[in-house]
């Protein structure tokens, strides 16, 4: 059920006179200076008790925030409530922090000031976190350049040949080496110290039953094995017990969102795989889904039928390699971790034979699919889910009344569900705790209201709920393939139209969400009307959910919080972006 936007704006005019500055398409712009007492109304008055939405937008003449709100109460569920407030001063911007209202706005709102320079006035910790202190400038302004760059916008007129310039010339040829390089203020090339951000090895000496200790630092990663990729943590601990937890992240950024401002439209669509990489059919899924819903463009029935078809594919596999690798990490060596490459092989092969590539599909596009399956190919994908509906049953007989997992598990790493959702956790991680909360059921798109499939959920939260969490997931995921194959057209289009190498967006801005394997994956758009997004931003659910690892770790063994780490199941590519 839609939000009746205009009921929204007259209750918090009424609660808050002035409230609501403007009505900007489906947006309500607030007032900047009552925010935190206007979020906090709508929060315990009116029920959008789940932030999980942060960023901005730079304009001519000024910078907004953006926010998206929904509820936890099962009468209030579906579509969120989306408001921004609007930042006149560019070169003092600044707006009250939503940190102390909800906790999941802590790693977002650090973001924004870290590509958009937008201070949080109470912000407890605004520091930079995908790059590092002493960069040069706020990437995601419109007035800002990278260093070397060519231009805003593709096909680079540098490249693209012209009457004038019929030879297509490099910016490499027409740009003076180191005539564009950007170095921090006070940064010396021949040999400077910014200093660094670790802590001292040894913190004071502190007095436990009656000993003198000493707190221990310890760096683990960006370079560990059990991180999942270039992420570090700085993990306080106190002997071998967790004491606090700092995650380190943005090793792997390559500003991805500020390309995706250069790209067209359709140019995204590959580098959509390249965030999670584990799941790219299912990066696409989100990407195109938010664009269709800019452009209201309807996709032909046999082309959903094989975007869910992929989609739920990859969600089988991302959690049978999830729990492959938590084995792993539990000291189970290689084993479950190659049953599991096993299986994803058979999907690779499928995937490959679609689209042409075993990752980094690039199959979905806007208003359809790269190219149709033949009757082969959905006869040997039948033979695969019924292989993968075994092979998840002797998952289970190896895996789940296993002593040792168990006692390294059970309790490990609770949070109740209230808490996750402060944090703005989402996905299996979310459920496992109580919460049934699956975005394919609260807010439906693509055909997945067609299906009959439950939404699981366990109990504690802990490492061994969410390992039973995402068995369950995947059994359901299984009963939608099982529909799906059953039910696709037999023939039929698979695109909305040409497969036009481009299209254009009309002005507007959305944010889009889906229930990615890892959590809600979401994008959030703006278009002034051209070839490329105005603003193209990715709701990471794997940063966004390892803001509560700290909260998860804390009084427990260092080997625990690795654990706890890979239940949480993060993609590199993704958080850094």
């Amino acid at each position: 059920m839609a939000i009746d936007l205009g009921a929204v704006e007259a209750q918090l005019n009424t609660a808050f006179p002035g409230a609501v500055v403007e009505r900007e398409g489906n947006w309500l712009v607030l007032d900047r200076d009552r925010l935190p007492s206007i979020a906090t109304y709508l929060r315990d008055e009116m029920g959008f008790d789940f932030l999980t939405h942060v960023s901005a937008s730079d304009y001519a003449d000024h910078l907004d925030v953006v926010y998206n709100v929904y509820s936890t109460r099962p009468e209030l569920q579906g579509p969120g409530l989306s408001f921004k407030v609007r930042v006149p001063d560019r070169a003092d911007a600044h707006v009250p922090t939503m940190t102390t209202i909800w906790k999941s706005a802590n790693f977002q709102e650090r973001e924004v000031w870290d590509m958009f320079g937008i201070r949080f006035d109470g912000h407890p910790d605004l520091r930079r976190i995908l790059l590092w202190e002493g960069f040069e400038g706020h990437p995601l302004r419109k007035d800002w350049h990278e260093p070397y760059y060519e231009e805003d916008n593709k096909p680079f007129g540098s490249r693209w040949p012209y009457p004038e310039n019929p030879q297509p010339r490099l910016a490499e040829q027409r740009v003076h080496w180191r005539a564009n390089v950007q170095y921090p203020q006070g940064f010396d090339p021949e040999g400077s110290d910014l200093g660094a951000d670790y802590p001292p090895l040894f913190a004071p000496k502190v007095e436990i039953n009656g000993i003198d200790t000493e707190p221990l630092y310890l760096n683990v990663g960006p370079h560990h094995p059990s991180t999942h990729g270039v992420f570090r943590m700085v993990v306080g601990l106190q002997g071998e017990t967790v004491t606090s937890l700092t995650p380190v992240v943005g090793h792997l950024h390559r500003n991805h969102e500020k390309i995706g401002e250069r790209n067209l439209w359709n140019g995204n669509i590959p580098y959509t795989d390249r965030l999670d990489y584990i799941s790219p059919m299912y990066n696409e899924f989100a990407y195109v889904v938010a664009v269709e819903r800019m452009l209201g463009k309807e996709v032909p029935e046999r082309a959903e039928y094989l975007r869910v078809i992929m989609g739920e594919l990859a969600r089988v596999v991302n959690h049978l390699l999830t729990i492959g690798f938590q084995f792993n990490e539990l000291g189970a060596m290689m084993t479950p971790m190659l049953y599991a490459f096993t299986e994803r092989e058979h999907v690779l092969d499928l995937f490959e034979e679609a689209s042409g590539a075993r990752m980094m599909h690039n199959y979905y596009r806007i208003g359809g699919v790269y190219g149709d399956v033949s009757d082969e190919w959905l006869a040997r994908c039948r033979k695969v889910v019924s292989r993968l509906d075994r092979k998840i049953d002797e998952f289970e007989t190896l895996l789940t009344d296993n002593e040792i997992f168990i006692s390294r598990s059970r309790g490990v790493g609770a949070m109740s569900w209230q808490e996750m959702v402060n944090y703005g956790v989402t996905g299996p991680v979310l459920r496992s705790a109580g919460l049934s909360y699956d975005i394919r059921r609260v807010e439906p798109y693509s055909i997945y209201e067609s299906f009959d499939f439950e939404v699981p959920t366990h109990e504690t939260g802990d490492v061994y709920d969410r390992y039973r969490q995402r068995i369950a997931e995947a059994r359901q995921s299984i009963k939608i393939l099982k529909q799906a194959l059953d039910r696709i057209p037999a023939t039929g289009a698979i695109m909305d139209g040409k497969n036009a190498w481009n299209v254009k967006v009309p002005d507007g801005e959305l944010y889009s969400r889906v229930e990615h394997p890892k959590g809600e994956l979401g994008f959030y758009l703006v278009s002034d009307g051209g070839t490329n997004p105005y603003r193209y931003h990715v709701r990471s659910e794997c940063l966004i959910n390892l803001a509560a690892l700290e909260a998860m770790s804390v009084g427990h063994l260092l080997a625990d919080a690795i654990v706890i780490l890979g239940s949480i199941d993060i993609t590199l590519g993704e958080v850094d972006r």
